[in-house]
C-alpha cells in the first residue's frame, strides 16, 4: 500500500500534535516553527497554533531557557559561554538568556569546573607539559568554560 508523503494535517491535527509536543519537553519558538514547518501548513494556520501555545502556556521562552541551562550545566556539565552560545543559536532573547544563567550557583558552578578540569587532567596520558596544557585548555575552552577560569586551572595543575 503507496502512503502519500505530503499528507495534510488538519489545524485541529496539528494543534493536539503540538501541544503533546511543547507538554513532552521544554520547546523554544524555533523548535516548534520547525516542527509546524513540517506539517506544511498554511502561515495562518501556524500563526493559530503558536498564539494558542503562548496563550496555554505550552510554549514559554523563559521557562525553556531555564531548564535549557540547568540542564545543559548539571548533565553536561557545560559552562556559561556554551550555554549562552546555544541558546542564541535558538533566537532566544538577552534578557531569558541572563535570567536563565542565574539558575546556576556560583559554588555548583565553581565546584564542577574544578572536578571537571581535575578529572581530565587526571585522563590525558601526554607526556609533553605544552601539549598537555593545550589538550586540557581545548577540552574546557569546547565545553564553555571562561577562559580567565581554565588558564589559571591549567596553570595550577601543570607547571
Amino acid at each position: 500500500m503507496y502512503k502519500n508523503p505530503i499528507t495534510s494535517v488538519t489545524v485541529a491535527e496539528a494543534l493536539r500534535k503540538m501541544e503533546h509536543y511543547c507538554a513532552y519537553q521544554e520547546r523554544c519558538h524555533k523548535d516548534v516553527e520547525s516542527k509546524l514547518m513540517t506539517m506544511k501548513l498554511i502561515p495562518e494556520a501556524k500563526e493559530k497554533i503558536i498564539l494558542h501555545l503562548l496563550n496555554q502556556n505550552f510554549l514559554n521562552e523563559e521557562r525553556f531557557a531555564k531548564a535549557f541551562a540547568r540542564g545543559k550545566f548539571n548533565i553536561k556539565k557545560w559552562g556559561k559561554q556554551r550555554i549562552t552560545r546555544e541558546l542564541k543559536i535558538r533566537n532566544i532573547s538577552a534578557y531569558n538568556i541572563k535570567t536563565a544563567l542565574k539558575e546556576i550557583s556560583e559554588n555548583d558552578y565553581l565546584e564542577t569546573f574544578h572536578i571537571l578540569a581535575e578529572k581530565k587532567y587526571k585522563n590525558i596520558i601526554e607526556q609533553d607539559k605544552n601539549k598537555k596544557r593545550k589538550k586540557l585548555t581545548n577540552y574546557l575552552l569546547y565545553r564553555g568554560w571562561e577562559t580567565n577560569l581554565i588558564y589559571e586551572k591549567v596553570n595550577d595543575l601543570i607547571r
